[in-house]
């Protein structure tokens, strides 16, 4: 069984699902059309009784740049439309952390702001040798609201998370490994045998027992996404509204008219 669409695709290899990030040309940002089908493909999983694992991954350099500048654009402007951003945020993060089954990340290149936030929400993170994470939120004047803030406490030191939240500096591939925010660094060319075999070993495992234990240490993340994200996804809300946001987009715009 395999579908696909021009920004997602979805196949199986067997009880292993494979959803890839297909918008290269664009670093497999969250547009709209992305975030429409991301949020489907883990329906689609749901249902499917006969799977047993997934791996996530992008194709091209990025593994995903994040938020789409038209998006920012249309945040700053629009103020129903964000609210349905927000929304739609949420949907991604409570989609992965609520996956009944182990969902491995194969981070193939820079994972940033949204596209962090998603795969540090996966079971386990894989990533490449030229990989890197970096949340940028408040370097373009948006509270980091999508999921570091729920996630990475959980991970590494606090005083951490705060010092790469609070700069967006990028975290290498050996660094996030060494904070907590990945399993293993993996040459590139190597990183989906890598993801399979891991899949394969997840497969051989019985399924009740590797589900349910998965289960109950999400129940960790899912209570500190129901008591932190809503605060966050508001403030991060707000942000929109500041003239810091403002003036960025407005710089988008006009390097827009530049091209």
């Amino acid at each position: 069984m395999s579908s696909s669409s021009d920004l997602l695709r979805y196949e199986k290899k067997g009880p292993i699902s494979i959803v890839t990030l297909n918008d290269p040309e664009r670093r497999n940002c969250f547009t709209d059309e992305l975030q429409h089908a991301f949020v489907d493909v883990w329906v689609d999983i749901l249902r499917d009784q006969d799977v047993r694992a997934v791996i996530l991954t992008g194709t091209g350099r990025a593994f995903s740049a994040g938020g789409d500048i038209p998006g920012f654009i249309r945040n700053v402007e629009d103020v129903e439309y964000r609210r349905w951003s927000m929304r739609n945020a949420r949907l991604l993060m409570d989609h992965v952390l609520g996956c009944h089954v182990p969902v491995i990340a194969a981070i193939n290149g820079p994972a940033v702001g949204l596209g962090c936030s998603i795969a540090v929400a996966c079971d386990l993170v894989l990533m490449a040798d030229t990989a890197y994470m970096a949340d940028t939120h408040v370097n373009v004047g948006l509270v980091a609201g999508d999921g570091g803030v729920v996630t990475w406490p959980f991970m590494m030191s606090l005083l951490k998370v705060k010092e790469y939240l609070f700069t967006g500096d990028r975290i290498p591939a050996a660094e996030a490994v060494q904070l907590g925010l990945a399993n293993r660094v993996v040459p590139v060319d190597d990183l989906m045998a890598e993801a399979l075999a891991l899949a394969e070993k997840l497969v051989a495992q019985p399924p009740q027992a590797l589900q349910e234990t998965k289960r109950a240490l999400n129940l960790h993340l899912q209570r500190a996404t129901l008591d932190v994200l809503p605060y966050a996804l508001s403030a991060e809300t707000e942000s929109f509204s500041s003239p810091e946001v403002g003036a960025m987009a407005k710089s988008f715009v006009e390097r827009s008219a530049k091209v």
